[in-house]
């Protein structure tokens, strides 16, 4: 199984070099796709020996993995494993997902599964945020989710030529469940730790207010349910007023 190991990477120059330097003990093939940095974490990784994609500008998280997903296609990988470059995401855990990816199509790590020995206190705001989108989703899914936003994952690439990528920023996972459900695939969650290194980052284009960021990600999950014609899955959570502290099955409401 040849996989390779995928960064996006925006701005992250005091984290790259211990990042890289953790996962090649784990990985041959390392891809940093640079979304248009200001500073000189793309030349440190080039100078690890580290291939790397340049945005001119900056694309968005989603657009990073996408190029990261098409890299991996048209270089003949089996898998690719997503991982943060600001070391929220512990390199340690890459056999895990290499251990696990074989019996399904994509295996996502979770920061609220099972807890482990570096975890932090993730901001209250995000938290929330994410239980209520989680909860949408596999309203949607069936997949069980813990946890739908982490980014530490494995993805078989034969699975990924099935799905349709189009969103460019931070709700790309949230598209990306809807449709790996539409076409049946399946679906793993492993424990990964919950490290917040800097609790205080931002967002960026409007989304720090935790009420818009939520309405963004319901827009993006009720045009791929659309999309893929989903309907609320018996038994799922009944429809609810809608408001940020509460879950509908109905996204858009």
């Amino acid at each position: 199984m040849r996989f390779l190991v995928a960064m996006p990477l925006y701005n992250e120059e005091r984290y790259i070099e211990r990042v890289l330097r953790c996962a090649m003990k784990f990985a041959d093939d390392i891809l940093v796709v640079n979304d248009g940095s200001s500073d000189q974490g793309a030349q440190k990784a080039r100078a690890m020996g580290v291939e790397v994609i340049d945005h001119p500008t900056n694309y968005g998280y989603g657009r990073a993995l996408s190029d990261a997903f098409a890299y991996a296609a048209g270089k003949g990988y089996d898998v690719v494993i997503t991982m943060d470059a600001d070391l929220q995401h512990l390199p340690r855990y890459i056999p895990a997902f290499l251990w696990a990816i074989p019996d399904y199509d994509i295996v996502s790590g979770s920061r609220y599964l099972v807890g482990q020995p570096e975890d932090t206190s993730a901001p209250a705001e995000r938290r929330k945020v994410n239980r209520i989108v989680t909860e949408i989703v596999n309203c949607y899914t069936g997949f069980g989710l813990t946890d739908s936003f982490c980014g530490f994952k494995a993805y078989k690439v034969d699975a990924l030529r099935r799905l349709d990528l189009c969103e460019d920023g931070y709700a790309m996972p949230l598209e990306l469940w809807i449709q790996a459900a539409a076409h049946g695939l399946s679906v793993k969650e492993i424990p990964v730790s919950l490290v917040y290194v800097d609790p205080t980052r931002t967002f960026g284009n409007n989304l720090d207010d935790a009420a818009k960021r939520l309405a963004y990600y319901r827009r993006v999950i009720e045009r791929e349910v659309k999309r893929a014609g989903l309907s609320p899955l018996a038994g799922s959570l009944a429809h609810s007023s809608g408001g940020e502290d509460e879950v509908c099955c109905t996204p858009g409401e």
